[in-house]
């Protein structure tokens, strides 16, 4: 595994210290051209290169689904027209520049769709010809970005021309097309694809473990096999991270994110106990996240971990927002999260959503990808601030971290945070090393248990076993060390394959680098560069780590952050998982002071960083 490039990680050096009548889309007042000016023939079709996951491979295939098997909520993302993108470019720059009549004159959903969706007969075409296969449409957006239907997979077959199989990878069953998707010809140039045709998931970004707490002696003891049961930990609890990113303040002042609304993506309900347990735990006021289903309610899946995170740590900075917990249920063919975020934007829910899943541009396919761009660039226009987990495998986000020793499919960024309409979170690690006394105090605090005395230095977060210059044996597996042999660190490099050549089905490059992306340590290489903010994320590398609740990741018996409990349990862990909603409650406190949506921060943070003085050391009070 190659580390991160340190040059990437701090690239803002700011590392924070801190359709018809029938559907919801109105019919479009002003005259819109349209661009489907052939009849649909239905054997006159194209193929949508580019759309194959790259795990449904032959070696994997057990054969096509039933006819029978349910293809629910398959996403349609629509084209917008030459002349609409480049109007929207320019309307997404007025916005955020102040001497602009159009500054901060954002968009609802309903106008978005008026001014930059495909014409009525357009969207009449698609949903004409989706119908009159056999699928039922459920649902044509209020910023005309996306069509959403079901059917079956012999519908799809018939009308996609692709098969449904199942594939098994490392004994995991999952259902994805075997062949790219095709369209009647006529309606290609008001057709950009689908989101995915797979159950293939998303990757959530949490490293986690579970520790307990002696109320007796203090000390803090690993669950999992450590090389002694005396090492110390300096565990991030809320107050650590109010006093380390110079939260504390703003707090003091009344901005601690009332009247804010922050939306976090998830495919996964949670306990409620667990945020309520956080929050009396850390000293934290009452203040319970609304849950909001968007389809039927998916219960507690195996992603309730980053939902806790999620909740807890947007939460644990501004204290006072409200949190909607929004979830849907993966489906055949479609992420739950894309439906939650979809959900977000297309219904304007809240001017900050979170993301902490990831995957990288290549796995996302041409369809995915202008799924992400389409849906975060109307999210821009309407003032919708979208911070995403810039990933935990370093610049190898095809790679899964927690899973192989060594990278095998190159150079990678997340899909999910490399659209130039994301703020992307990367992660970082204190450079407290056999100096922990300066930055911590050898007492947790009354209420809260907090111990930073400061801000603390920080540096690049690189847990594999070339961060401390091994040559040799890096794939060497050690019972007491589960991290170190793996690919992991903070996320960041170039975008690679944000933009798909569908004439040759392979990646033709990067998002171009947007104009704000400029300043020290931004490199030069026309792309898009992630991150573009970093705050602590580390596992445990130098001995620190965050703290959560969830009673379910416990032993049988247990309880989550059971104070008064002789010896209590809480859980342990970092990622971007945690940097990425932490930094959404900075913006909720950003959004509160100014009195108003913010939209894609990332024209007012690289300036910030920019300024004469700033340095890694500028803090939340800079941003808000």
């Amino acid at each position: 595994m190659k580390p991160s490039s340190p040059r990437l990680i701090s690239a803002l050096c700011l590392c924070i210290p801190l359709g018809s009548s029938v559907f919801a889309s109105p019919a479009q007042t002003d005259a819109v051209r349209a661009r489907v000016t052939q009849p649909v023939n239905l054997q006159d079709r194209v193929v949508l290169r580019g759309n194959v996951h790259p795990l449904a491979r032959q070696e994997f295939d057990q054969g096509p689904a039933p006819d029978n098997l349910p293809t629910e909520r398959i996403l349609l993302v629509l084209r917008r027209g030459a002349d609409q993108e480049a109007t929207l470019r320019q309307l997404l720059d007025d916005q955020q520049t102040k001497s602009s009549p159009q500054f901060h004159q954002w968009l609802t959903p309903e106008q978005f769709g008026q001014q930059f969706g495909p014409a009525d007969s357009d969207v009449q075409a698609v949903t004409d010809w989706l119908t009159g296969q056999g699928f039922v449409v459920t649902n044509v957006s209020a910023g005309r970005t996306v069509i959403e239907f079901s059917g079956t997979a012999g519908l799809v077959r018939q009308a996609l021309g692709t098969e449904i199989h199942r594939f098994t990878v490392n004994g995991q069953d999952y259902w994805a097309n075997a062949s790219d998707p095709q369209i009647p010809a006529a309606l290609a140039p008001v057709v950009a694809g689908f989101t995915s045709l797979n159950n293939f998931p998303r990757h959530s970004n949490p490293l986690i473990g579970a520790f307990s707490k002696s109320q007796d002696t203090g000390n803090i003891h690993s669950l999992f096999t450590v090389t002694s049961d005396g090492t110390n930990y300096y565990v991030v609890a809320p107050m650590d991270f109010a006093t380390i990113y110079d939260v504390l303040p703003l707090w003091n002042s009344g901005l601690n994110g009332v009247g804010e609304t922050i939306a976090i993506v998830s495919d996964s309900n949670i306990t409620l106990t667990d945020p309520e347990s956080f929050r009396n735990t850390f000293g934290l006021p009452v203040n319970d996240p609304q849950v909001i289903l968007d389809g039927p309610d998916p219960g507690i899946t195996e992603d309730e971990t980053e939902a806790d995170i999620d909740v807890e740590w947007s939460g644990a900075v501004a204290e006072d927002a409200t949190i909607d917990l929004v979830v849907s249920e993966t489906t055949e063919t479609t992420q739950g999260i894309d439906l939650s975020s979809l959900d977000i934007i297309d219904n304007n829910l809240a001017p900050i959503m979170s993301v902490s899943y990831g995957e990288c541009e290549q796995f996302l396919g041409a369809g995915g990808n202008a799924f992400y761009a389409a849906t975060r660039e109307q999210g821009a226009a309407e003032g919708i601030t979208i911070v995403g987990s810039a990933g935990d495998s370093g610049s190898a986000t095809c790679d899964q971290s927690t899973t192989e020793v060594a990278a095998q499919y190159g150079l990678a960024v997340s899909g999910l945070a490399s659209t130039p309409f994301d703020v992307a979170v990367g992660g970082t690690d204190f450079a407290d090393v056999n100096n922990w006394s300066q930055y911590w105090n050898s007492t947790n605090s009354a209420s809260g248990y907090g111990s930073a005395k400061s801000y603390i230095p920080e540096t690049t977060w690189n847990a594999t076993c070339a961060a401390a210059g091994q040559t040799s044996g890096c794939a060497e597996a050690q019972a007491d060390s589960p991290e170190g042999i793996n690919i992991v660190g903070g996320g960041g490099g170039p975008s690679s394959c944000g933009l798909w050549n569908t004439a040759t089905d392979t990646c033709s490059s990067g998002y171009p680098k947007p104009a704000w992306q400029t300043g020290n340590n931004v490199p030069q290489d026309g792309v898009r560069d992630l991150p573009d903010i970093s705050l602590f994320a580390s596992s445990g590398t130098n001995g620190s780590f965050y703290a959560f609740c969830e009673a379910d990741a416990l032993p049988v018996g247990e309880t989550s952050c059971n104070t008064s409990a002789s010896s209590w349990y809480f859980e342990g862990g970092g990622g971007t998982s945690f940097a990425a909603p932490a930094f959404a409650g900075i913006m909720a406190l950003a959004n509160q002071k100014t009195g108003q949506r913010q939209g894609n921060a990332n024209y007012v943070l690289y300036p910030l960083a920019a300024q004469a003085g700033a340095t890694c050391t500028s803090n939340a009070a800079a941003v808000t």
